[in-house]
């Protein structure tokens, strides 16, 4: 069934290496290429600055933007999908964990409080970006003990290290949280509806 939207169409990559999105677009019927972008996260937000330099908002859409353009540039005829997603905690932005312990702290300092995902999603096509949007969620971790902490990180494993906040909500990080308020599939990690929507509108699948 795969693909069976894209017959004659042109050729779609996801600038991205994130299972997670590529299990989305796959359930959705799609038929693409995944493709690393080549760029650096963690340099690129230390360019654009911190929080009182650029809005997290607009942060989240400069990176996908990198991302779908740097793939873009060398697929001139396809149209490439970038995403990314910044997490923002007490008006700091928070980057993915670098080891275990550095998932510990994240997950302590976030337990029993709220935080914010700006998830952006970007069209590109002929090297330059076409549409992009951003979503935010607000997310509320319940209260976890210290001991819990410790079990979920030795469940989950370190692909934990792969998502800013040290959890990935498709799985047993769903047992991190008390409540959600936003898209699910933005959660995630890509805009999903949206997406599709522009996907049609662009002649990139059947409408």
């Amino acid at each position: 069934m795969t693909g069976f939207l894209q017959a004659g169409r042109p050729p779609l990559i996801l600038a991205s290496t994130s299972k997670t999105r590529a299990r989305m677009l796959e359930k959705a019927g799609l038929a693409f290429i995944a493709e690393a972008p080549g760029l650096d996260e963690g340099l690129m937000l230390q360019a654009i600055g911190d929080e009182k330099t650029l809005h997290p908002h607009d942060a989240a859409e400069v990176l996908a933007r990198a991302k779908a353009e740097a793939v873009s540039d060398l697929a001139k005829s396809a149209f490439v999908i970038g995403a990314d997603q910044v997490l923002v905690f007490e008006g700091r932005i928070i980057s993915k964990p670098e080891n275990m312990k550095a998932a510990r702290a994240q997950l302590l300092d976030l337990s029993g409080r709220t935080h914010t995902l700006h998830t952006s999603v970007a069209l590109a096509n002929n090297g330059g970006t076409v549409w992009a949007q951003t979503d935010i969620a607000n997310l509320t971790m319940r209260k976890l003990t210290p001991e819990f902490i410790g079990h979920y990180l030795a469940a989950a494993g370190e692909v934990v290290l792969s998502s800013v906040g040290a959890y990935q909500f498709e799985s047993i990080g769903s047992q991190l949280f008390e409540k959600i308020d936003g898209d699910f599939f933005s959660i995630l990690g890509l805009p999903l509806l949206p997406l599709l929507d522009t996907l049609r509108r662009e002649g990139v699948i059947e409408s």
